[in-house]
């Protein structure tokens, strides 16, 4: 047995939920809020080649990756619906596993849903990225909110994506873990949680075995979500990662980069 094959074994015993195999070879509307208005929050034109250039997902594309993400937003959403939740954060246990692409991947899926708004939040302060996907260079992200009281709406952008919000990060914070579980960091979850009944929080946060930023804030999220690269997370490192969520609910894994093809288990 290959130890991605044990791998999975083993985040099988830890009782997940959803599993997902998911490869990123290149990213109709109700509510029971009003319509959401975009007059506040700033709108970026994200252009079609901007998407494709990042792998990120797009309402034009009509494909197997499409289809594998509306399979994982639809078994997420039944098992976050089912417990009340709102809140999911996504990681990995080590850099460049793909937890921001399939941050955003799912955030888009769950936005073209016709239920609910969806807010993606860059809680990678050590490394954000979310924002170079669309290629847009904000003016703030999170740690000006941290660090200068900026008011989180002159952070949000909307990338042209109905449904969809971002609150990105720009600037590394050295004190990422502090800032993470500070008095700041939980009244801004609880103002995202309950400004709008209907909307589900992706947060992207940073790999679980290279600092302490996901045991602090995860006490926070309802539920967690965790990629796992093909060939490059072994099993020693993921046993780790699953110890550092074990209070948290662990919705199930996305298997990133499975042989060039996306499909679930």
């Amino acid at each position: 047995m290959n130890r991605i094959k044990r791998a999975l074994r083993l985040v099988r015993s830890h009782g997940s939920m959803v599993e997902s195999k998911v490869s990123h070879p290149i990213g109709e509307r109700y509510s029971n809020e009003q319509e959401t208005n975009y007059h506040v929050t700033k709108k970026v034109n994200v252009f079609p080649n901007v998407l494709k250039r990042n792998r990120v997902i797009s309402t034009h594309q009509n494909d197997s990756i499409i289809s594998a993400y509306k399979i994982l937003r639809t078994r997420v959403l039944q098992r976050m619906k089912e417990q009340g939740w709102s809140t999911l954060g996504i990681s990995s246990a080590n850099q460049n596993e793909g937890k921001s692409l399939t941050a955003i991947n799912l955030a888009i899926s769950l936005a073209q849903e016709t239920q609910h708004t969806v807010l993606l939040v860059d809680f990678d302060l050590r490394e954000p990225s979310v924002h170079s996907y669309f290629e847009h260079i904000p003016e703030y992200g999170v740690s000006d909110y941290f660090l200068n009281d900026t008011p989180i709406e002159d952070i949000l952008f909307n990338p042209g994506i109905d449904d969809l919000v971002v609150l990105p990060s720009i600037k590394p914070l050295s004190n990422s873990s502090e800032a993470l579980s500070s008095p700041k960091a939980i009244d801004l979850v609880n103002e995202l949680k309950n400004r709008y009944r209907d909307r589900i929080i992706i947060f992207d946060l940073p790999p679980l075995l290279n600092s302490d930023d996901v045991m602090a804030f995860s006490p926070y999220i309802d539920s967690a979500l965790l990629v796992i690269e093909d060939g490059k997370t072994g099993r020693d490192g993921l046993q780790q990662a699953l110890n550092y969520l074990e209070k948290t609910p662990l919705l199930g894994t996305v298997l990133n980069k499975s042989g060039g093809k996306s499909q679930f288990a």
